[in-house]
């Protein structure tokens, strides 16, 4: 820092307000020189002061930036319209974000990565003079990632700030877990789509990288996956990381949705996108054609493709993962109506552990179609011959992964061997834009396992949380065995002290002679979320019509496939809010599911209450249910025997929930063995 005169500093400032009045009154643009100098007690000025120069070309204002930082600040609100930012460099690969800039208030701010060198130039189309963003334009070295969210999850993954969807490219390589995902790093609604990407060492903790594929002038990146090219099929070396991803863009009015590839020769950490882009483009023109996913077939030693084709699955072969050659199709008329396939995944498993008994999983996330609205994920089990699949189940047969609302775009791990793990991005589309968060928007479940199980003459697909979760647990309150009837509840109130929301429940429910067997999560404001057998109508319930906040359901955003059906009747006869337990609104709602994918109620003699006949009665159930919830913050998980039943659901309490009530109604139960864990990082 060199020593400065104050005098010479004083004339360099009025020189630059008279230059900057005359342009005003010359133009009549809107000019505006800022200094951002660093000055010290001792009155000194920096000899390389950043400068922001604003000045307006026709519709497109330009902010010319000396000596830039590393960001530009750019101040959000979230309800106004998109304006579009552009770091002007020259290039072929120069491209417009929409940005929702601040018109009357700032919400929060978003870093813009600035050019480095002597000059940067950034510029914005369709953001008013008047716009308070101009004002609170910040030039910044930093920027505070730090939590500044009530609702953000305590050991779930989310994106450190910014917008999240669908799991991407999960793969695993040299000892790594790598998780990418749809990600605008510049709001916290949809939009700008990257790749963001988080890695693991144990599927827990994650630490957040830079994003590894941006947007760019071909469109958005939208969903894929990832795999290591082992064979060097593709000729980017041995080992390579290669993903394949949608390149999403609108044109005349219509969508442009063709798959391209990427590589990455540094473990994932950046990628070059291929120049023959694209490799894949629908035949027909088909507008939904998206989110690929590959896998290899040993018997014909090939690569496979599987893409989302409205609403058929579409295959495609290649050998060199640059060629690829259409085989089939398979799906309309399938599982939930009405729906949009999207975010496919396909992988063998055995059937009840059994490696002679081999079975393909389609699994099709589908928007809209679920039972209870929205977005949701089913599956179809059967055979795979190189060529065409084959589904095991008729048509009209649906199986959901996960009966809770709050569970898409699942998809699985590659190169991981036998073992089959799947993260679900944790929301549902007729909301995911106004939940009631800001600093980040989306959040993973927590992963899990999946495993084929034969029942009752069909093949189901189990999902339980990994084993890799039990590291969470901190502290542990053992409960042990409890018994309960319409007079005598147990209640734990105030179960960890300093909780904040984020622990795990784990029981085995025996219902007895009860009808109703349930659990209460709530807090000190008598918010809470129900979990509870239902035995006469033979279903496990969550609801969380009184968790918290649930107001903003009412802004709920159907699809236009699901307005257009339930206005035809075209719900099987029911809509959504009619199958949902203790509706109010697309949010505030009890979802459930059948207890009778737990196998039958005699199915195991060991449950058998031999200590309690005379007391309960022959009426007594000989069936017990084992329950596994996890609560985070804003957001619950059920595991049920194990995964045969999954339920994940977001809440909004407002204060933590800490206090747990076990109950019965119409009879008598009993709950063994339960347990409760303070999770945490």
């Amino acid at each position: 820092m060199a020593k400065r005169n104050p005098t010479g500093f004083y004339i360099i400032m009025v020189v630059i307000y008279r230059i900057h009045l005359k342009t005003i009154k010359k133009n009549r643009l809107m000019k505006t020189t800022i200094i951002l100098a660093a000055m010290s007690l001792t009155s000194t000025l920096a000899t390389s002061a950043q400068t922001m120069q604003t000045t307006q070309h026709g519709d497109t204002t330009v902010i010319t930036i000396t000596n830039p930082t590393k960001y530009l600040l750019l101040p959000i609100e979230e309800n106004r319209p998109e304006a579009q930012v552009v770091l002007d460099q020259g290039k072929a690969s120069d491209t417009w974000m929409d940005v929702r800039l601040a018109q009357s208030k700032v919400d929060y701010t978003v870093p813009f990565a600035l050019a480095q060198g002597k000059k940067a130039v950034v510029k914005i189309v369709g953001l008013d003079h008047q716009a308070i963003a101009w004002k609170e334009m910040r030039l910044s070295d930093t920027f505070d990632t730090k939590n500044t969210d009530y609702y953000r999850p305590v050991y779930h993954h989310t994106p450190l700030y910014g917008w999240m969807n669908d799991a991407n490219g999960l793969t695993y390589k040299d000892g790594e877990y790598h998780l990418y995902f749809q990600y605008n790093p510049y709001g916290s609604k949809w939009g700008n789509m990257h790749w963001g990407h988080s890695v693991s060492r144990d599927l827990v903790h994650w630490q957040h990288l830079s994003p590894a594929i941006s947007r760019d002038p071909m469109g958005h990146i939208f969903s894929g996956s990832t795999i290591v090219d082992t064979r060097n099929s593709a000729g980017f070396g041995k080992d390579a990381i290669i993903a394949f991803y949608t390149s999403h863009s609108m044109r005349d009015g219509v969508q442009v949705q063709v798959q391209c590839m990427a590589y990455s020769k540094d473990n994932g950490r950046s990628f070059t996108k291929y120049k023959g882009n694209p490799v894949v483009t629908p035949f027909d023109g088909l507008e939904n054609f998206r989110d690929p996913k590959i896998f290899w077939y040993e018997p014909t030693k090939s690569w496979y493709m599987i893409v989302s084709a409205d609403k058929n699955m579409r295959f495609y072969q290649s050998k060199n993962l640059k060629q690829w050659k259409y085989v089939s199709q398979w799906g309309e008329g399938f599982g939930a109506q009405p729906n949009q396939f999207e975010c496919p995944d396909f992988f063998p498993l055995p059937v009840d552990g059994d490696k002679t008994k081999q079975k393909y999983v389609m699994i099709v996330n589908i928007n809209p179609g679920f039972v209870y609205g929205g977005s949701a994920t089913q599956y179809f089990v059967g055979e795979f011959d190189g060529k065409e699949f084959h589904c095991d189940s008729k048509p009209q047969t649906v199986k959901w992964l996960d009966w809770g609302k709050d569970h898409y775009a699942t998809v699985t791990f590659s190169n991981l061997g036998s073992r089959v793990v799947a993260v679900p991005w944790m929301s549902n589309w007729q909301y995911a834009n106004v939940t009631p968060i800001r600093q980040y928007r989306g959040a993973n479940a927590l992963p899990r396992e999946l495993k084929l199980f034969s029942n009752n003459g069909e093949v189901y697909l189990s999902a339980n949380v990994v084993d890799e979760a039990r590291t969470l647990r901190k502290d542990t309150v053992p409960v042990g065995d409890i018994s309960v009837d319409n007079a005598t509840p147990y209640v734990k109130r105030s179960i960890f002290a300093d909780n904040d929301g984020a622990f795990e429940m784990e029981a085995d429910i025996a219902p007895g002679n009860a009808d109703v067997v349930g659990l209460s999560f709530y807090n000190d404001r008598e918010e809470r979320t129900l979990v509870y057998l239902d035995l006469k109508q033979k279903r496990i319930v969550m609801d969380r019509a009184e968790s918290g906040l649930t107001d903003f359901g009412k802004l709920a955003e159907r699809h236009d496939i699901e307005k257009r059906a339930e206005a035809a009747g075209e719900m099987k006869g029911k809509l959504s809010q009619d199958l949902a337990v203790d509706y109010h609104n697309d949010f505030a709602l009890g979802t459930w599911a059948p207890l009778s994918l737990c196998g039958p109620d005699n199915a195991n003699g060991n449950n058998r209450w031999a200590e309690d006949a005379t007391t309960v009665g022959t009426a007594a159930s000989t069936r017990t249910y084992h329950l596994d919830i996890f609560v985070d913050k804003c957001s619950m998980e059920l595991f049920v025997d194990g995964g045969r039943i999954a339920m994940t659901n977001l809440v909004f309490p407002t204060l933590p929930y800490n206090n747990i009530k076990v109950y019965a109604e119409g009879g008598k139960a009993k709950v063994r063995n339960l347990t409760l864990y303070k999770l945490g990082l």
